[in-house]
């Protein structure tokens, strides 16, 4: 079963929140966080992307930007912003977007959970990524980010949360500038946190890598570093064995699609391509952009036009959780074969754009010539997360976009304390 404990979280003052929180450090670039935090000196931007205080062109994986990010955050509690609470408890999170509703318990999962696959893993990390993560979190010496997880709904669990969230007052209540509304509230009572941490050992047998696999990483690997080197173990009570996390019923959560844009065409001209897609693909042009109502459709925008590319009986297995996938219909058929690119994670020929940046986001990339084609893809579902998790299998990187996103800064979790 599932480890949660409660935790003393380090929280910006109420009148505070606002200023200090911010959206989580893998959703914009270094200089789009520059111009947000501009003018803000208490942004939570400062620790978990320290870059903003150097000039463009600087390595963003040097160490000196790790180390920054820790000043900032030790600046921040010198100055008050940030306080930590005097009792460990739980903490109850609502996120409103477009009048969809979503409510996790922010709480600290067990290292030891992630290492024996209670917490349930489905994407590989690229290296690259999890190493810069994992400095960040080897120098800062806090979780200063809660990764996203999700459960199998518990109408227990539902019942203490509903009541909290109904009969006490948030301590935070804001709508940040995405217009995502944020609630927390404070599980004070001990028996709610009690009953909460034993409904988690008795009553969920997994948890779930929605949003964060690279945090989840850095999280679980560099806090056994730590207790490595403290000669500790899974038992001694430090904090070192824990990691922050935000868990979600499963029937709360959204996921939306997940695109990719492709710099070349691998030599082919635009016409060979499109005719190359036709061994496994019916492909009709369209009038409009196109975004994919089923699955086993995928919309794509190349040369100005978009196409509907209907996936040919034999290019994918219903019987198969990975293989009935669009994203792995897409990669077999369309970007190893015709276009080379078989590392996913590594290769550069690549990227991926969530889906809240809209259509539009993929003509952009491809009209200004950054960019060649771009793909649009059908969003896979929190069942077939599910399924592919519980088998043990991996799905292709960036896979699962999952909204209303966390906001960073609301709590941090000091793995010293």
């Amino acid at each position: 079963m599932s480890v949660l404990k409660p935790f003393k979280a380090v929280r910006p003052t109420a009148d505070k929140v606002e200023a200090v929180a911010c959206r989580p450090y893998d959703v914009l670039n270094a200089k789009e966080a520059r111009i947000s935090a501009d003018g803000n000196p208490v942004s939570f931007y400062n620790v978990i992307k320290p870059e903003i205080n150097f000039p463009d062109g600087y390595d963003v994986y040097d160490e000196s930007i790790y180390k920054k990010g820790r000043e900032n955050y030790e600046l921040l509690k010198s100055n008050g912003v940030l306080n930590q609470d005097e009792n460990e408890m739980f903490y109850v999170y609502q996120l409103i977007m477009d009048g969809h509703t979503q409510t996790g318990i922010v709480g600290c999962c067990s290292i030891d959970d992630y290492f024996n696959n209670v917490i349930k893993k489905h994407e590989l990390t690229r290296p690259d990524k999890e190493e810069d993560r994992k400095n960040h979190v080897r120098h800062g010496k806090i979780n200063a980010e809660p990764v996203f997880f999700s459960y199998a709904h518990v109408d227990a669990i539902d019942a203490i949360v509903d009541r909290i969230k109904s009969t006490s007052e948030p301590v935070y209540d804001f709508k940040a500038d995405d217009g995502i509304q944020h609630t927390l509230w404070t599980v004070t009572q001990d028996s709610d946190n009690s009953a909460l941490e034993t409904l988690f050992d008795n009553d969920v047998p997994a948890i779930y890598v929605a949003d964060g696999h690279h945090r989840t990483a850095a999280g679980g690997l560099v806090a056994k570093e730590f207790r490595d080197a403290a000669n500790g173990s899974p038992d001694d009570g430090a904090r070192y064995n824990y990691f922050m996390a935000v868990v979600f019923p499963d029937n709360q959560l959204k996921i939306i699609d997940y695109n990719r844009v492709v710099k070349d065409l691998n030599g082919m001209s635009n016409d060979e391509f499109v005719q190359g897609l036709s061994a496994s693909f019916d492909v009709e042009e369209q009038d409009q952009q196109y975004r994919p109502e089923t699955l086993h459709s995928i919309g794509m925008y190349l040369n100005g036009k978009w196409y509907r590319l209907t996936a040919k009986k034999g290019t994918y297995d219903d019987a198969d959780p990975v293989g009935v996938l669009d994203v792995t219909i897409l990669s077999k058929s369309v970007l190893e074969p015709m276009l080379n690119i078989v590392d996913l994670r590594r290769d550069k020929r690549i990227e991926f754009v969530g889906g809240i940046r809209g259509l539009g986001e993929l003509e952009k990339r491809v009209d200004s010539g950054e960019m060649k084609a771009a793909f649009a893809m059908y969003p896979v579902s929190m069942q077939q997360l599910i399924d592919i998790s519980d088998a043990e299998l991996i799905m292709p990187p960036k896979v699962t976009w999952f909204e209303p996103k966390l906001r960073s800064g609301l709590f941090v979790h000091e793995l010293e304390s």
